[in-house]
């Protein structure tokens, strides 16, 4: 009877989501997790064989700065963006690209998907500009600091991911994007996501991530914020509420809910089927991010 409630409570949210785009984004700790991943992307070919069309947009934070210690390099951040010069460029490309997106691509396939990896340079899918210098105060004093090669979305071309996920593809990509002229820029994760779930109408943009959402104490779980409009985010910010890298994950969320995408998420990828409590139980886990 257990078994039989949780799939009539699921029915309605599947009958909804039904034919539809839903972008996730892999990321945290939890991508380190055999297990985990292992979890995820069943879920994830679950959500495809009940008629949506899952997208996969993958960060590698923990691997990436592994990787850059072993090549003898101190990973530095602002406001959860990683400052990047040519050869940091070079190992995200490698991590991202060579590793993690392969990884994912393969475990899709050994569950009997199709997955394919893509970064933003396959067929100009991310066209991306250098981020302008970020502004930050120390010592009361406000500084301009470069962060090289990082950039932003410029536009993004949705032909490709309409072409794969008609042929039953699930789209793996890595947030490396690039200029008129060539160049790679390391893209956040978090923003990618957002632009692409704006780009497709997506009704669910999903960012897993290692904390069980927006907490007023990061300390204290039982803080949870569940419920957050756009409108909140700049008094949380100024609360320290919101800080470092939760910075660009609420703020992709909120600018795919002003772009249209219908509902937001932030969930912990540790929490065991996390994907799927949140789009087919009423409950749900995690801040949902949405204008209510």
């Amino acid at each position: 009877m257990n078994r039989a409630e949780v799939l009539t409570e699921a029915l309605p949210y599947i009958e909804e989501f039904h034919g539809s785009y839903v972008v996730i984004k892999y990321g945290g700790h939890a991508m380190l997790s055999e297990e985990l991943m292992d979890t995820t992307i069943r879920d994830t070919l679950l959500l495809k064989y009940v008629g949506m069309k899952p997208i996969i947009v993958h960060g590698g934070g923990p691997e990436i700065t592994s990787a850059m210690e072993k090549f003898g390099k101190k990973p530095e951040f602002i406001e959860g963006l990683r400052i990047t010069d040519e050869e940091t460029l070079d190992i995200i490309k490698m991590v991202l690209v060579g590793k993690i997106s392969t990884d994912i691509v393969s475990r899709i396939n050994k569950f009997g998907a199709k997955g394919i990896g893509l970064s933003g340079k396959d067929g100009r899918f991310i066209m991306a500009k250098k981020k302008s210098s970020h502004k930050i105060k120390r010592g009361g004093v406000e500084h301009e600091v470069d962060l090289g090669f990082v950039g932003e979305v410029e536009r993004i071309n949705p032909e490709v991911l309409e072409i794969l996920t008609e042929q039953d593809y699930i789209p793996v990509i890595s947030p490396i994007g690039m200029t008129d002229d060539g160049q790679g820029f390391n893209i956040n994760s978090d923003t990618v996501a957002g632009e692409i779930a704006v780009k497709l109408k997506a009704k669910k943009l999903i960012v897993l991530t290692d904390v069980d959402g927006v907490l007023r104490d990061v300390g204290d779980k039982s803080s949870l914020i569940k419920r957050l409009k756009p409108a909140d985010v700049e008094k949380l910010k100024s609360q320290g509420v919101i800080a470092g890298s939760m910075i660009p994950k609420v703020d992709a969320c909120v600018g795919a809910v002003k772009g249209g995408v219908e509902k937001t998420h932030i969930i912990n990828g540790s929490t065991p089927h996390s994907i799927l409590l949140e789009l087919f139980t009423d409950e749900g886990i995690g801040t949902m991010i949405w204008n209510g």
